[in-house]
């Protein structure tokens, strides 16, 4: 049943829009998308965002203006589905689809498999493997099995050129998601992480690695990075080198950080040739060490998840039947604040918010708003 129609201003935060109006069964009509920009109009990969929706649901109507400054999209209902397939394009990684995706299958009428296609590594969006190591298991605080989740890292792809391949696999939530007390953050007992290279030498890994542990072993001695190198077919189409490391703390909490070669043209100046343009590629050494001081800068904020999961962690808190759960972060990232605000737009669910200023970090209180998966088959 789709409700009212809510209008919204802006290109901000656009996937996150399209999810809770998908979930809630609201209506949106976004207006000024970058109505003074350039270029204004919607950007390819949101344009692809909206198709992939298509596909994961039934009966959801789209419209765009000539411009692209207008949309106006009613939701369909979840379907999910099995040998499903998508080009996530150049624009954006796959991260940027996965997130969407995960939330939208656990409620869907049947569980979702789906091949994407794109980029799987770069500096914009999360990593493939932060979602197979740390978004993933998260999962399980809300009563989600993870026999069941799974997330193939079939074949790599850098920026520019991409040409990676990901399988995603969602069970459908039988009923609702399960309630979660989660304020026990617990010291860091050990660091795993993975160090990836496509089509250059095998020894850009090694020399991460080693700078990565240079710093982290200062920290603690149980410190193992794998190398990940990718030669041939499965190597995409773009050279490229990063490292994607998680901390487990003796909770069971997983903090995650990332880093990977930028790419060495500017796209945003869009002449790939012009001498002016080119940024110096960073060193494997840069690369590891920088990994690594983000990872502490996580770790010193505090909370059960890094600033990239908080978002997620309120919008599953928010899908929980009518319970209190109570949640620990650090310092509350941009996109958090503004999950939380979106959140009491389409759910009507508002969160307690009480900083702790003995350990510098912020507990969240929510009562969920009793979500069900209303599309499954019930036999």
């Amino acid at each position: 049943m789709v409700k009212s129609t809510l209008q919204l201003r802006g290109a901000q935060h656009f996937r996150q829009r399209l999810v809770l109006s998908t979930l809630s069964g609201t209506a949106v009509r976004i207006e000024d998308i970058r109505a003074d920009d350039t270029s204004p109009g919607l950007r390819n990969y949101e344009v692809s965002f909206l198709r992939l929706m298509e596909k994961v649901s039934d009966g959801c109507v789209v419209e765009i203006n000539e411009t692209g400054t207008k949309l106006r999209y009613k939701p369909g209902v979840l379907v999910g589905g099995k040998q499903l397939g998508h080009d996530c394009g150049l624009t954006r990684s796959i991260g940027y689809f996965l997130e969407a995706l995960i939330v939208l299958g656990l409620f869907g009428k049947k569980p979702l498999s789906i091949m994407l296609k794109g980029i799987t590594n770069d500096n914009k969006d999360p990593c493939v493997d932060t979602f197979r190591t740390t978004t993933l298991p998260m999962l399980k605080h809300f009563g989600i099995p993870l026999e069941d989740l799974e997330l193939k890292i079939v074949s790599r792809g850098a920026p520019p050129n991409g040409g990676g391949e990901v399988r995603l696999k969602v069970p459908i939530v039988q009923n609702s998601l399960t309630a979660v007390t989660w304020v026990d953050e617990g010291m860091v007992k050990r660091i795993r992480g993975v160090a990836y290279s496509t089509r250059v030498s095998p020894q850009m890994s090694n020399r991460m690695v080693d700078a990565c542990r240079g710093i982290l072993n200062r920290l603690l001695p149980d410190v193992y990075i794998f190398t990940d190198h990718y030669s041939g077919q499965l190597s995409g189409r773009s050279p490229g080198y990063g490292i994607s490391l998680v901390a487990e703390t003796t909770s069971g909490c997983l903090i995650s950080a990332e880093c990977a070669a930028n790419y060495t043209a500017n796209e945003e100046e869009g002449d790939l040739s012009d001498d002016k343009n080119q940024k110096a590629p960073m060193l494997p050494e840069d690369i590891g060490s920088q990994g690594a001081m983000m990872l502490l800068e996580e770790i010193k904020q505090g909370g059960v998840v890094d600033s990239t999961h908080q978002g997620l962690l309120f919008l599953l808190c928010a899908l929980c039947p009518e319970d209190v759960s109570k949640v620990r972060v650090g310092k509350l990232s941009t996109y958090g604040i503004k999950t939380l605000r979106h959140i009491k737009d389409f759910l009507g669910v508002q969160f307690d918010i009480k900083p702790d200023p003995t350990t510098g970090t912020v507990i969240l209180t929510c009562v969920g708003c009793g979500y069900k998966n209303f599309a499954r088959k019930v036999s």
